[in-house]
């Protein structure tokens, strides 16, 4: 006869067994009293037309679990089983465990805006202009992967860029949000000033001059980055955190991921000025030993935009080991020039590169 001891501990295990062996969705979000997630998916128990209530558990947490017997499943929750959650659906493979911070409104961000940011380093101020992604003010328990960008100035608005053209970067990522193509994330966009030259560049092109990139790196580092994370929900890592820029801002860049990878993971590079100091950074990387582990976006335009000196750097980057479509995406944009409308035109592609849907992790 079994002792009830030994027939509890039996249930326990048992239970334990199901628990490793099921598929679980754990969806983070405060629906606020006498609401409830409901669960649609792909494959049965699940279905598209009728929701699975889940479970609510401490600090907001709705919990899904599913045999494994039932694969790999898409899966969407839903506010009162009435209300979809904005973006794509997620994917969760068999056996495993999937943490999700939905959102259920608009795929709109907001902006938030810093003046007189001051930099020891540079010893002067500028604005700091944010984007807070859509769910920033609904889903208070997610953190968020940051993209540092130069030229801030010019991103989100024609009335203060330089040249009356925006790269329209809200636009695009609410687009790319709300249709699934991309994860969410703050921008911070640091606007530039008179000594832009100087400040994105490393020493020092003959007719340019140029050398303070390593200074304004140590200010995005030491002192924009810790401010950032301490005042928003970041997700702080290297693996959360990318920086993005054209022209100058390019080749700055590239240099800040190149010899920082262990705080900028990837970098996106666009119409980059490698041409600098006679194809100075191109000849370092086909100098160089080894490989730097981080993450690549470089384009450039077919019309006088840098094509050849960029190809130039996808070859020496091909030749260290980097590889197209995986650490590496190069590409070449028909008719691109070298101008605000045409980074506009492309700019989804490095986003979704850089963060593709459901790449983030909490």
């Amino acid at each position: 006869m079994i002792s009830s001891t030994k027939l509890a501990l039996i249930g326990v295990v048992v239970a334990w067994s199901a628990a490793v062996h099921a598929t679980t969705l754990r969806v983070h979000y405060d629906t606020g009293f006498g609401n409830k997630i409901s669960i649609r998916g792909s494959a049965a128990p699940l279905s598209w037309t009728k929701g699975q209530d889940a479970t609510w558990t401490t600090g907001n947490v709705w919990t899904y679990t599913a045999a494994n017997s039932a694969g790999d499943l898409d899966v969407k929750p839903l506010v009162n089983d009435t209300a979809w959650s904005t973006g794509g659906n997620y994917h969760v493979k068999s056996g495993a465990t999937l943490d999700i911070y939905p959102f259920f409104g608009p795929s709109a961000g907001t902006f938030t805006q810093i003046n007189n940011f001051f930099s020891p380093e540079l010893n002067n101020s500028r604005t700091l202009i944010l984007y807070l992604p859509p769910s920033y003010n609904e889903n208070s328990a997610k953190r968020y992967p940051v993209l540092y960008m130069h030229d801030g100035q010019n991103l989100f608005n024609a009335a203060t860029s330089a040249f009356g053209t925006e790269w329209q970067v809200d636009e695009n990522i609410n687009n790319l949000v709300g249709n699934g193509s991309m994860d969410e994330v703050i921008v911070v966009g640091l606007y530039n000033n008179a000594n832009r030259i100087w400040e994105y560049t490393p020493c020092c092109d003959p007719a340019n001059g140029g050398g303070g990139a390593d200074t304004y790196t140590a200010f995005v580092i030491n002192t924009v980055k810790p401010y950032i994370d301490a005042h928003f929900r970041t997700l702080t890592t290297a693996s959360n955190t990318a920086v993005m820029g054209s022209s100058l801002g390019g080749i700055l860049s590239f240099l800040m991921a190149r010899n920082h990878p262990t705080v900028f993971s990837k970098a996106a590079c666009l119409s980059s000025s490698f041409w600098w100091d006679n194809d100075l950074l191109p000849a370092q990387v086909e100098a160089s030993t080894t490989k730097v582990a981080v993450k690549l976006y470089i384009d450039a335009g077919t019309n006088n935009d840098g094509l050849a000196d960029t190809q130039r750097m996808d070859n020496a980057l091909l030749a260290k080991g980097y590889v197209q479509g995986k650490d590496l995406d190069f590409f070449i944009a028909q008719g691109g020039s070298h101008n605000e409308a045409s980074w506009a035109a492309r700019v989804n592609i490095p986003l979704q590169y850089l963060f593709p849907w459901q790449s983030t992790v909490q």
